[in-house]
């Protein structure tokens, strides 16, 4: 038997957005250092400086922070059907593509607008997690692989399960305040190289910066 090892090179990110040709993107923004992945599909969102998504993700009306690690298989608002109506297929408001009428439903399109998603700073969504309409994730949480996430994510706070519920806190509440004090997500560059040895340690770092 011989040894096989097939790895894709690593590639070397840089202050423009990298994103993969198999991904699907309309009207988004992404800041410096990110990277978006294979076969995303993404509609109307931001995402904050290094944040990163890995493949399979779908992201709709969504504000995601700095420094967010997005694992495979997430999907980020995902879209609501018209449940009030005798028919919630998307005839209903897609009606150009089914030949119903001329235009479609605008007035549903925007109201699934003001459904957005809001993440915060070095979040990190594990594997097949769902973030619904609305939500709101604390700075520097966590959300469990799967997790269904249906309310209000506190900082620092550890979720998972179906529906998602608090499962520990990461830090102590008076280490995650000093840390959304300091809030080093919005260090320069130069800072952030400068310090980013001192990442790799809570104590020394609350002692140094808090």
């Amino acid at each position: 038997m011989l040894l096989i090892n097939q790895l894709k090179k690593e590639t070397k990110l840089s202050i423009t957005p990298s994103v993969a040709d198999s991904s699907q993107i309309m009207n988004s923004f992404a800041g410096e250092w990110t990277s978006i992945g294979e076969n995303n599909h993404i509609i109307e969102s931001t995402f904050g400086d290094y944040t990163y998504t890995m493949d399979d993700v779908t992201v709709n009306y969504a504000e995601i922070g700095k420094f967010c690690s997005i694992a495979s298989h997430v999907c980020i608002n995902p879209v609501q059907h018209p449940m009030e109506r005798v028919s919630q297929h998307h005839m209903t408001y897609r009606k150009v593509a089914y030949d119903f009428a001329d235009n479609n439903d605008d007035a549903f399109f925007d109201w699934r607008r003001t459904q957005n998603v809001k993440i915060g700073h070095d979040v990190w969504i594990g594997h097949g997690a769902i973030i619904m309409k609305g939500v709101e994730i604390g700075t520097g949480a966590v959300v469990g692989s799967g997790a269904v996430v249906t309310k209000n994510v506190e900082p620092y706070m550890i979720v998972a399960g179906v529906p998602a519920r608090p499962i520990k806190r990461r830090f102590s509440k008076e280490a995650a305040d000093k840390l959304l004090d300091i809030a080093w997500w919005d260090w320069p560059r130069e800072k952030l190289e400068t310090h980013f040895d001192e990442l790799n340690n809570l104590e020394t770092f609350l002692k140094k910066h808090g």
